[in-house]
């Protein structure tokens, strides 16, 4: 049994409502673990990467979806409509200094990423100033900061979605995001200006 002690307990509450409202109390928190524990581990881990280039930091927190055996790209991932390359809470990448990505010039600040993938031809890559939101709905074109054109790339399988920057020299690095055998991969060039 759970005693609480008497100076926690306020002189108002009389003692048998006193029980029944650390009854509830214990309850509560009985359940809400208990809650925790059925749901197990979730199915899309979170990730993230920090890089910096020259003397700007880039980093990218997302969620992890795993492939699982699933046809990605034209199937789970439908051709030619805005995607949320992630799980969860939409995949929000930050620029400690403004920064040129793909040659178009981008502020300092934090963004949620958006793609749109395509069977044929170039995919595009959004930057929405909308940066905490669900990864669904797309917070929708007037929310856009910049979309640029990317040419997808065939490489080696990736079982769980993976964002990285496989190149960074000096004040150059590409941003790729790959999943499954597809993946596309972004210039951000970070030239210095002193503060």
């Amino acid at each position: 049994m759970v005693r609480c002690p008497e100076t926690l307990v306020s002189p108002m509450i009389r003692p048998k409502q006193s029980l029944l409202l650390m009854c509830a109390v214990a309850l509560a928190a009985l359940g809400g673990a208990r809650g925790l524990a059925a749901q197990g581990y979730p199915f899309s881990q979170r990730g993230s990467v920090s890089q910096m280039i020259a003397f700007t930091e880039v980093t990218v927190t997302y969620g992890r979806p795993v492939a699982r055996g699933r046809v990605l790209f034209g199937a789970l991932v439908p051709w030619d409509s805005v995607w949320h390359p992630g799980a969860d809470s939409a995949t929000v990448i930050r620029f400690s200094r403004d920064v040129l990505l793909e040659g178009r010039e981008v502020k300092a600040g934090e963004y949620s990423l958006w793609l749109i993938p395509r069977e044929r031809g170039p995919w595009t890559l959004i930057l929405s100033r909308a940066a905490h939101v669900f990864h669904t709905p797309y917070p929708g074109a007037g929310r856009d900061a910049l979309r640029v054109e990317l040419e997808p790339e065939t490489l080696s399988h990736m079982e769980s979605l993976a964002i990285y920057f496989p190149k960074v020299l000096r004040d150059e690095g590409g941003l790729r995001l790959h999943w499954g055998t597809l993946g596309v991969t972004a210039g951000v060039r970070a030239p210095f200006r002193p503060d």
